[in-house]
């Protein structure tokens, strides 16, 4: 027997009378059709509320000729979080129609069910558990990679090339030293850990091809590949460039005595920085480093000294006034003041900042040795100082608002410290 069933799309219904109203058509167009009494659509009813509605599909579904031969009848609800301006007890109510009528079965299909959907905890739904770890392995048993020869040039050798039955227990057992190392932060579903496989297989497979090791040395394969086991950089893409210096890792017979002088080469995004940075100098990208020294420059100087620091004269060169100038102070007022850097912060508008960060940007990005490509743009930067409390907005409204205040919630030392990683000294910047 065929399943009668009728669809109401949820999202073109205007109100909840015509949401209503709806059902009831369907339902009753639905009915007629497998009674073969098909003689033209019914004249909607009027139906205002929820009670109506329970009524009049009592009525209908009371019927005689429906109670004997009609078993089961389903009413799917195609986009129910798309209503408009529904009432909170509607959902629950339409879920409960089924206490009254028992051969009615409602469906919802929704996109993003919220908390305490229906209010009733044994609604049935559909659970679908996690992959284990068997599972997960047997299913990549099914597609293993392609086989593996080695870069040899006699014949003897080339028939020593690793067979089907070798090649599928390497794969089972690297997909099982995966799992346990990268399962839990970059392989908890099935595409994931499949990428995860995939990306690290040819790397995994290196010394092999190059002759180093054979399929049957999975611990030295294993130590050997170490790095690309401890860290889940290799499978993060990034839209910030790495900063190289042309200095990549590579493991030689001083640090891998078993490898017999293999060398392998990393990704881009592993390479080694020749000085190492610590702390936010190295966690922070160029840009927002740049962007937190400007905003300390804006917080701590005054707004009067600004044309004088960022001005261009008419040689086009910058002018600069250095910190420690005597002859400048001793023609100034005698009187002591306290230093500004020693002071609290100021607030300052959005729009200083940004006016003092494209005046510096070109001299301290261009004199800095580590910088390759271009980093995330200035908007990415100012929200990862806002999340970081590194920035912090004075007052409400749009976070991009250019006349919206800001101050800096970083101490002297710390940004000294980021100064000097780009190479740039702050204190010649800031005006006593």
């Amino acid at each position: 027997a065929t399943l009668v069933h009728a669809t109401v799309n949820v999202a073109r219904c205007i109100s909840g009378r015509h949401f209503f109203e709806s059902i009831i058509v369907a339902v009753t167009n639905a009915l007629k059709a497998w009674n073969g009494s098909n003689d033209g659509e019914v004249s909607s009813q009027r139906c205002e509320t929820l009670a109506q509605l329970a009524a009049s599909l009592g009525v209908i579904f009371d019927e005689p000729q429906l109670k004997d031969g009609l078993t089961h009848f389903i009413l799917v609800l195609d986009g129910m979080d798309k209503q408009r301006d529904p009432p909170p007890t509607l959902m629950p109510a339409l879920a409960r129609l089924c206490e009254t009528i028992p051969c009615l079965t409602c469906v919802f299909i929704v996109t993003t069910p919220p908390a305490g959907f229906l209010r009733a905890c044994p609604t049935s739904y559909l659970y679908f558990p996690p992959y284990t770890k068997s599972e997960l392995i047997q299913i990549l048993s099914l597609e293993p990679p392609p086989s593996i020869s080695r870069e040899t040039s006699t014949e003897k050798e080339i028939h020593e090339a690793t067979t089907d039955s070798e090649l599928a227990n390497l794969w089972t057992r690297f997909c099982a030293a995966v799992h346990d190392s990268l399962a839990q932060s970059a392989g908890r579903s099935l595409p994931s850990f499949k990428n995860s496989c995939y990306t690290l297989w040819p790397r995994f497979v290196a010394p092999i091809i190059a002759g180093t090791y054979s399929p049957q040395q999975f611990s030295k394969l294993l130590i050997a590949a170490r790095p690309f086991f401890q860290d889940e950089a290799f499978l993060n893409p990034k839209i910030v460039s790495p900063q190289t210096t042309g200095s990549e890792m590579s493991f030689d017979k001083s640090r891998q005595p078993a490898t017999r002088g293999f060398t392998f080469t990393a990704s881009v995004s592993t390479t080694l920085i020749s000085q190492p940075l610590t702390g936010l100098t190295g966690l922070l990208p160029t840009t927002a480093r740049v962007l937190l020294l400007s905003a300390y420059l804006a917080s701590h100087n005054a707004v009067r000294h600004d044309i004088s620091l960022f001005s261009t004269s008419y040689n086009g060169r910058k002018r600069r006034r250095p910190g420690n100038n005597t002859n400048r102070a001793n023609n100034r007022n005698k009187q002591r003041k306290i230093s500004r850097k020693l002071l609290g912060a100021h607030a300052f508008v959005l729009e200083r900042l940004l006016a003092i960060f494209e005046a510096v940007r070109t001299e301290w990005i261009d004199s800095t040795p580590i910088i390759s490509g271009p980093d995330g743009d200035i908007g990415m930067a100012l929200a990862t100082l806002a999340s970081l409390r590194l920035l912090i907005r004075i007052g409400t409204g749009d976070i991009m608002d250019r006349s919206g205040k800001w101050r800096i919630n970083v101490g002297w030392e710390v940004m000294r410290g980021i100064g000097r990683g780009i190479g740039v000294n702050i204190e010649e910047w800031l005006v006593e």
